[in-house]
């Protein structure tokens, strides 16, 4: 009997110490994403940019994250998972020194953030697998719950960081901060089994995924350069990526999964939250920088106080989902953020300590909102497909968040929001941030009418049909 059962008592304590690894890899895996933010008013100012151009930093990275973790997710259904973390942060780690080295050529620049991208969207998709196929169901509650606080910190302290690396150094040494995932490799190489390749079990739909990105990426060129030739494209590789999938055995998104009406709007309300989210992220540094004319040192400081609310209150409100239900987390969120936009839009110009207490408010809605949403959208799946369709809705908020920030800029480009529609708002320069505030506080509010009408109607969700 001991003998037996030594080698599992063996296996359970190695995998113990995945949660700090998990949390180290996570922390420098998300954190990129907007890491960068508030160092595009330098990145501008360097190239000569406008803020559709230059919002290319963030969302060049964004589109191949978000595709990359599907593919890495499938990829890890046939292959050794110990060679896809390496060659992930292999990817990761050298884009970075290309970035680095070609950092005075702005294209090499996007370039670079590009690859960034799809090699750290192996850390994320990766890590959730080791986490779903070696612990227990208990261990993975909290280790779930582990990963989501942690890519909230990160997602909230990354322009934190961001400004200081700008104003104390420059921004390029940004690009090294994906260097530290090298010190992960052999904790993974020591602690994760030797597997098996399993050939002809899945494949990965590359063209599916070729479809998608240039659906994306095509409709984030029009948001910044609206020439209807872009918009076309974009229209018939959606319409092709439709078809194909409809006709794929293996698709890279599952067509079955949208039978389900309620799962359909979860991923909408989803879709439509992130993208507010991810562009009010990129407009407040230029908000914060042209009516205060702070540093990106200081903006970092204005903003740590949200970043960190984050942290405390996405536990906070996973406990509370879990006694109280989705459904009051949901509309508790749901109300700060709009409370927070509104409030933001009319006294926009004012204080800057007060912009930093609304950002606070604005966290917590976020961290509220977001994992809410999560535990709604499981409800919707049944278990068959529970991976599958959050990784769609995953997918889906990455989208969004592409698609957003790059509407976000262009908006602040053509000027269409350059006139006085508050009155309590005096200063012209801060009428076009004001207006945007409000548009982002109308779509909360959508959002929040659109779950309370559907998602909100019942406590049990009817699921997807299993296939």
């Amino acid at each position: 009997m001991n003998q037996e059962s030594a080698p599992q008592e063996r296996q359970e304590f190695d995998l113990r110490k995945f949660s700090w690894l998990i949390v180290y890899v996570i922390f420098f895996g998300v954190l990129n994403e907007t890491v960068f933010n508030v160092s595009t008013p330098k990145i501008a100012e360097q190239f000569q940019l406008q803020p559709s151009e230059v919002s290319w930093v963030v969302t060049s990275f964004i589109i191949t994250f978000g595709l990359g973790q599907v593919i890495f997710g499938k990829l890890a259904d046939i292959y050794d998972l110990r060679r896809l973390i390496v060659i992930g942060i292999l990817i990761y780690v050298s884009s970075s020194l290309l970035g680095m080295v070609l950092q005075a050529w702005y294209p090499f620049v996007i370039l670079s953030r590009a690859i960034q991208g799809a090699g750290a969207s192996a850390l994320p998709a990766l890590t959730m697998v080791i986490v779903a196929r070696y612990f227990t169901p208990q261990q993975r509650g909290k280790l779930f719950g582990l990963f989501t606080s942690t890519a909230s910190f990160a997602v909230g302290v990354g322009p934190v960081i961001g400004g200081f690396v700008s104003a104390y150094m420059h921004w390029s040494f940004l690009f090294l901060i994906p260097v530290f995932t090298l010190a992960s490799l052999p904790a993974f190489l020591k602690l994760l089994p030797k597997e098996e390749p399993k050939e002809g079990t899945a494949k990965v739909d590359l063209l599916g995924a070729a479809l998608l990105g240039a659906a994306i990426s095509f409709l984030v060129i029009f948001c910044t350069n609206p020439e209807w030739p872009y918009l076309l494209i974009s229209l018939v590789a959606t319409v092709w990526f439709i078809l194909h999938i409809r006709r794929t055995e293996q698709p890279f998104v599952d067509p079955e999964l949208f039978r389900a009406p309620l799962y359909r709007t979860g991923v909408l309300i989803g879709f439509l939250l992130f993208g507010a989210v991810m562009g009010i992220v990129f407009v407040v540094p230029i908000m914060i920088n042209t009516l205060h004319g702070l540093s990106t040192d200081e903006i970092g400081l204005v903003m740590f106080p949200g970043a960190f609310s984050a942290v405390i209150f996405g536990t906070v409100a996973g406990n509370l989902t879990a006694k109280k239900g989705s459904h009051p987390v949901f509309y508790t969120g749901i109300a700060l953020v709009g409370a927070s936009l509104l409030i933001l839009a009319v006294l926009t110009d004012k204080w800057i300590w007060l912009t930093s207490a609304v950002l606070v408010l604005m966290y917590i809605g976020f961290s509220f909102v977001q994992t809410s949403m999560a535990e709604t959208i499981t409800q919707t799946l049944p278990a068959s497909r529970i991976g599958v369709g959050m990784g769609f809705y995953g997918l889906a908020a990455f989208i969004a968040g592409a698609v957003g920030t790059a509407a976000v800029a262009s908006l602040l480009d053509i000027g269409i929001f350059d006139f006085r529609f508050l009155p309590f708002v005096g200063r012209a320069e801060a009428h076009p941030f004001s207006n945007l505030l409000l548009v982002f506080a109308g779509i909360t509010a959508v959002c929040g009418l659109m779950y309370l009408r559907t998602l909100g109607r019942k406590r049990q969700t009817e699921p997807v049909p299993a296939p």
